[in-house]
């Protein structure tokens, strides 16, 4: 089965360039049993299977399209987390 796409327009031409995709950015994932869920409180601490600068993964519609690492936007925006693309998966699943 071949693979490529046919050549078309560039996105930003395509009728879908504009259309907003939402991307889900997983920071890691918790695994607590029932006890401790229902034990926690307003400042409890749910810790994650990732450390601070493992990378992130970014999903579109549950698969995952790649990773990258958060970051720190400066400037006007100082404060606000941000994602620097590492790896961008064709789709499909293969890199």
């Amino acid at each position: 089965m071949d693979d490529s796409l046919p050549p078309g327009p560039p996105v930003a031409e395509s009728p879908f360039g504009k259309v907003p995709v939402e991307i889900t950015v997983a920071v890691g994932r918790a695994r607590p049993r029932v006890r401790e869920l229902l034990a926690l409180k307003g400042d409890s601490v749910l810790p994650l299977d990732r450390r601070i600068d493992d990378p992130v993964e970014l999903f579109i519609g549950g698969e995952l399209i790649g990773t990258g690492e958060l970051i720190e936007l400066e400037g006007e925006q100082a404060g606000q987390l941000a994602v620097r693309l590492v790896e961008v998966r064709k789709p499909g699943g293969g890199a």
